[in-house]
């Protein structure tokens, strides 16, 4: 059935202007966003297949061309991958994690969680602060899993040169979902600490996200 076969007052958009975005279903917030369908289905058949195959919660993690696979055309998976950021970045400044002064584990943890806490690969970032504990940058040091070989201090303390940084926080996640430190971890803590020392550079904690929750490795007596 074409969208334009259904009547005018039962059509989303028609619907979202007249009652409010709450009234529609998960399949017709989609159609909206997806804008149109193909000549196979209309944009809420298309919408109630992606649904059927992966929740929102799942389909928010999807990589671009995973996205491609459920819709049609590039157009679609970047409007479906826009949303969700969206969502993430609306997230972040309702949780306050956004605030520019860290003053505790949890803000660091409300900084990162909508981007690393459902992350398929380790990241680990590192958080540059002034002398205030203004944060002044982020940045992704690497990708894939943590070992001291893959973190060297020259990739973490070289931008904190450049930037005048006072201090920073080193951030990384578990996809297993337990933020458990592993000795690891441990290790590449006591390792770049010892470097900040030498540049004058104090490492303020290191936080360790999982499923919707962290450890803080000041916190465990490591730092």
């Amino acid at each position: 059935m074409n969208i334009y076969e259904i009547p005018r007052y039962n059509r989303p958009g028609i619907r979202l202007q007249r009652k409010g975005a709450k009234y529609l279903s998960d399949s017709e917030l989609l159609a909206i966003v997806l804008g149109r369908g193909n000549k196979n289905e209309n944009a809420i058949d298309m919408s109630h297949r992606i649904l059927k195959r992966q929740n929102f919660h799942r389909l928010a993690n999807l990589e671009l061309d995973e996205l491609k696979k459920l819709v049609d055309t590039d157009v679609k998976a970047l409007k479906i991958s826009a949303m969700f950021e969206i969502f993430r970045r609306t997230n972040k400044l309702q949780k306050k994690g956004f605030k520019q002064k860290i003053t505790n584990a949890e803000d660091v943890f409300n900084h990162f969680s909508d981007e690393l806490t459902n992350a398929k690969q380790e990241h680990f970032m590192a958080l540059y602060l002034d002398t205030k504990n203004q944060i002044i940058k982020e940045n992704l040091i690497s990708k894939g899993t943590l070992n001291s070989s893959l973190v060297h201090p020259r990739e973490v303390f070289n931008l904190a040169v450049k930037i005048s940084a006072n201090s920073l926080i080193l951030v990384h996640n578990h996809p297993s979902g337990d933020p458990t430190p592993s000795k690891e971890d441990e290790v590449v803590t006591k390792n770049l600490i010892n470097a900040g020392e030498i540049l004058g550079i104090s490492i303020l904690d290191h936080i360790v996200i999982g499923n919707n929750e962290f450890v803080s490795l000041r916190e465990k007596g490591v730092i």
